[in-house]
C-alpha cells in the first residue's frame, strides 16, 4: 500500500520547513509513503526548499492557477504514482500531521473512500466569530446539498482512495473544499470525518484577506455550487414562486372584472402577465438545467473510465467492475 502527502504550495518557503519536518516518514498500514508538493507558480525558493527537505515528487506549474487547480494537480499526479490513499493538506502547517493515522484509519477499515478531518472551530482562536459563523452556515448548506454529515466541510485536511480522486472535478477556481463533498455525496462515494487538531497560525491565510472578501467569495461559492447541483430544484422553486405570483395577480384582475371594475386595474394584468411569462420561462429553464446535469454526470463517467485506462496499471484496469 502506498500513501502520498500532496501539499499545495503558493510562495511557502518560510512555513514549508515547519511543515515538512512533522510529517511523517512512515504510517501504519502503509508500506510506502510519499511526499507530493504542488508548487504553484511561487516566485520565492518553494521548490529549493522542498527538495532540499527530501520531498519525493514536486508538480510546477508556471503561473499561479490557484489552490482548486493545485488540489486536482496533486491528486492527477497522485494517481500517475500510484497512490492507493492520497493526504492532502495545507503547507501553513495548520493541521496536525500526527493526525495523518487517524485520518486514513476509516478508510483502512474499509468504512469510508474519503475523509474529512473536522477542526475545532469554536476553540480556534484565530478565527473570527464572523469566520466561525460562515464556516457552520458553509457545512450547514453543503450537508444539505450533498446529504453528507460533514461537520468541517472547508476543512483541506482529508484522505481520499484513489478510486475517490479519479472521479472528482472542480469547477470552482476558488476552493476545492466545498465542491468535492457534494459531488462525493452526489456519486454516492462513501465519505465520513474524523476529529483533528491544529497548530497555531503562521501566517493570514491567503484565502481570507479580509472578513468581507471571505464572506463575498464563500456566499457566491456556496449559491454557485447549489445551482450547479441542484439545478432542478433551484429553477424550479424560483418559478413557481414567481408564476404563484403572476397567477394570484391574474385571479386578483379577473374578480375585479368579474364585478365591472376591471378597468381600473390595468396595470396589475400587465404586471401579471409579465409574472406567468417569467415564471413559466424558468420552469423551462428548470428542465433544460435538469438535462444539462445528466449530460454532465455522463460526461463525468466517460472522464472517469478513460482515467483509469490511461493512469492505473492493467492488472487493475478492471477492478473496480468487477
Amino acid at each position: 500500500m502506498k500513501l502520498i502527502i500532496q501539499i499545495p504550495c503558493y510562495n511557502e518557503a518560510e512555513s514549508l520547513p515547519i511543515t515538512l519536518k512533522d510529517l511523517p516518514r512512515e504510517v501504519p498500514g502503509f508500506s510506502v509513503v510519499e511526499w507530493l508538493i504542488i508548487n504553484d507558480g511561487s516566485r520565492d525558493n518553494t521548490e529549493e526548499i522542498a527538495r532540499k527537505y527530501g520531498v519525493h515528487h514536486v508538480v510546477n506549474f508556471t503561473n499561479n492557477q490557484g489552490l482548486a487547480r493545485a488540489f486536482l494537480a496533486g491528486l492527477d499526479a497522485a494517481v500517475r504514482l500510484g497512490a492507493d490513499i492520497i493526504v492532502n493538506t495545507d503547507a501553513d502547517n495548520q493541521y496536525m500531521a500526527a493526525d495523518i493515522p487517524a485520518l486514513v484509519a476509516p478508510i483502512l477499515a474499509g468504512k469510508a473512500d474519503v475523509v474529512v478531518g473536522a477542526r475545532p472551530v469554536d476553540k480556534i482562536t484565530s478565527f473570527s466569530p464572523a469566520k466561525k459563523i460562515l464556516q457552520k452556515f458553509g457545512s450547514a448548506v453543503v450537508r444539505f446539498v450533498s446529504k453528507t454529515n460533514i461537520p468541517d466541510a472547508p476543512s483541506g485536511f482529508r484522505a481520499m482512495t484513489r478510486e475517490a480522486a479519479l472521479r472528482f472535478n472542480v469547477f470552482n477556481d476558488y476552493t476545492y473544499t466545498l465542491e468535492t463533498i457534494i459531488q462525493a455525496g452526489q456519486k454516492n462515494i462513501a465519505i465520513t470525518s474524523v476529529p483533528i487538531r491544529v497548530n497555531g497560525a503562521m501566517r493570514p491565510s491567503r484565502l481570507v484577506r479580509s472578513i468581507p472578501s471571505y464572506i463575498r467569495k464563500s456566499l457566491v461559492t456556496i449559491v454557485r455550487i447549489f445551482i450547479v447541483y441542484k439545478a432542478f430544484r433551484f429553477f424550479m422553486s424560483v418559478g413557481l414562486a414567481v408564476f404563484s405570483l403572476g397567477f394570484l395577480g391574474g385571479t386578483r384582475y379577473l374578480y375585479f372584472y368579474a364585478i365591472g371594475d376591471g378597468a381600473g386595474h390595468i396595470q396589475s394584468l400587465i404586471l401579471s402577465s409579465i409574472l406567468l411569462g417569467v415564471g413559466f420561462q424558468t420552469i423551462l429553464t428548470a428542465f433544460l438545467a435538469d438535462l444539462l446535469a445528466v449530460n454532465r454526470r455522463l460526461m463525468e463517467d466517460v472522464q472517469y473510465r478513460v482515467k483509469r485506462l490511461e493512469y492505473l496499471p492493467a492488472d487493475q484496469k478492471g477492478s473496480h467492475f468487477k
